[in-house]
């Protein structure tokens, strides 16, 4: 892992869920609802050659956990990056670990604002 890599491990390490997150411009996004750490050894998923006819978010679906719950390619980089749930008043979103800013006590600031985070499906 490089060195960029387990700096932004460590960072995601600091987040617990309930924190209060808020985005580049400093508007609240929402709380932390899950904090996954990133795998960077996670599997990619690729279509399947016996039936062309499946789609990859098809395949992702039939063999993923829950989360995170988005199209197959975002869902795979979350995976490999580690990610936040945040929840707030318009539903769920998705930031990676590298788009983490700080970590206080109480709350986490992002480097994106909230329109640039992944939406749940």
């Amino acid at each position: 892992m490089t060195r960029q890599g387990t700096d932004t491990q460590t960072t995601i390490g600091r987040v617990t869920t309930g924190m209060r997150v808020v985005d580049a411009t400093g508007t609240e996004v929402g709380t932390v609802d899950l904090v996954q750490r990133g795998d960077p050894n996670a599997v990619t998923v690729e279509a399947p050659t016996a039936d062309p006819g499946s789609s990859l978010d098809e395949l992702i679906e039939s063999v993923a956990a829950e989360e995170p719950d988005v199209p197959a390619d975002l869902a795979a980089r979350l995976l490999r990056s580690g990610y936040l749930k945040i929840v707030g008043s318009d539903g769920a979103t998705y930031a990676l670990a590298e788009q983490i800013a700080a970590v206080s006590d109480r709350q986490v600031r992002l480097t994106v604002p909230a329109a640039d985070l992944a939406r749940e499906e």
